[in-house]
């Protein structure tokens, strides 16, 4: 296949996803995800404020994602982009920008302990360089579709 054609259709479906969620309200506008699956003890935590995820739980940038012993919790954001966490995971959605029409892109999350499967969206698939999961011991630069990584605490 034409690379030039894939990069095209990748942007096409961008702009058909930003008219889509071009007619949320203001609030709903700062939404960048939601919880798809979630089981046992889970959490979003926003402005200080926790709330136990359940399914369609909406994510904003700067929540922390929480999951707690023996639990699991599955986000999609505005992107495609799919994040699922395993047991004593926390991971903080640092920045995240998802306007292709006006060429701003970025994916930023700090992975602070516990396990992350990552599955990327339309922002890696047309701007690979500006995703990057952040860990204690190093960045993790996103240039493929999927990657796992594990946090070990101290």
């Amino acid at each position: 296949m034409n690379r030039h054609y894939t990069i095209r259709k990748l942007r096409d479906l961008a702009l058909a996803t930003v008219f889509l969620f071009g007619s949320v309200n203001a609030q709903a506008a700062d939404q960048i995800g939601f919880v798809k699956s979630v089981s046992g003890d889970a959490f979003v935590i926003t402005e200080g404020k926790s709330a136990k995820a359940k399914i369609g739980s909406p994510v904003y940038e700067g929540s922390l994602l929480k999951t707690a012993g023996g639990s699991s919790m599955g986000v999609t954001f505005k992107d495609e982009t799919v994040m699922s966490f395993g047991p004593n995971t926390e991971l903080v959605v640092d920045q995240y920008l998802f306007n292709p029409a006006q060429g701003k892109l970025k994916l930023n999350a700090k992975l602070a302990k516990g396990s992350l499967n990552y599955v990327s969206g339309v922002i890696a698939k047309m701007q690979p360089e500006v995703v990057s999961v952040n860990t204690p011991v190093g960045t993790i630069g996103v240039r493929g579709t999927q990657f796992v990584v594990a946090v070990e605490e101290e």
